[in-house]
């Protein structure tokens, strides 16, 4: 395929989106730059997101990335409160993940992984199962790690995104895969930031 003949499909694909994966795309975006500031509002934002985004995947055979979206409103709602803090109202300080907290990121990756490509080979009409696996095990990961503000969340959000962004064009849900790309590069940019703020929080 040339490149007029992918902006031409690109085109037709985006004329047929529907309003309710317009919803779900634009609150992604505000999520993730909420996120990049490092700002609680992130947390309501995803909400919303997901919301949508939950029947728009399973729609199109994205079961795992479906019932990550289920993950994703339960991390959503424990990290708002995570966040904020249960007792002392003081927002949690950004920092590095321990050697005992990558391991279990790096078990939700391997064990999710396996644990979903069994059920997507067996129980689903998935015709992507090994990807759509990868996809969302890597973000459960990235979330957990988001939720207790540990800077690597954003590689194992960005092992996520540069996976999905050719599924999601594979499965003719362009909108999703441009806004997978956004997030992949907020995801960079949202790296060093934090990176920043830890610097800052030493510094006080």
């Amino acid at each position: 395929m040339n490149a007029d003949d992918f902006l031409s499909q690109l085109s037709q694909q985006l004329s047929a989106t529907s309003p309710w994966e317009w919803v779900a795309v634009i609150f992604g975006v505000i999520q993730v730059l909420f996120a990049w500031k490092n700002n609680v509002l992130l947390y309501p934002a995803g909400i919303i997101s997901t919301v949508f985004s939950i029947y728009l995947l399973a729609s199109v055979q994205l079961y795992a990335e479906s019932f990550l979206n289920v993950y994703y409103l339960v991390m959503s709602i424990y990290g708002w409160v995570y966040w904020l803090g249960k007792k002392s109202k003081q927002e949690l300080p950004v920092t590095k993940a321990n050697h005992q907290q990558l391991f279990i990121a790096s078990a939700i990756v391997l064990f999710g992984w396996a644990i979903l490509y069994f059920i997507l080979r067996q129980y689903t009409n998935s015709d992507v199962p090994a990807w759509d696996a990868i996809v969302s095990s890597a973000a459960w990961a990235g979330m957990w790690l988001l939720a207790k503000r540990k800077l690597e969340n954003w590689i194992f959000l960005n092992i996520s995104n540069i996976v999905a962004i050719p599924l999601q064009f594979h499965k003719n849900i362009p909108l999703y895969a441009m806004l997978t790309t956004v997030l992949f590069v907020v995801a960079i940019f949202g790296f060093y930031n934090w990176k920043k703020i830890m610097k800052m929080q030493t510094a006080r």
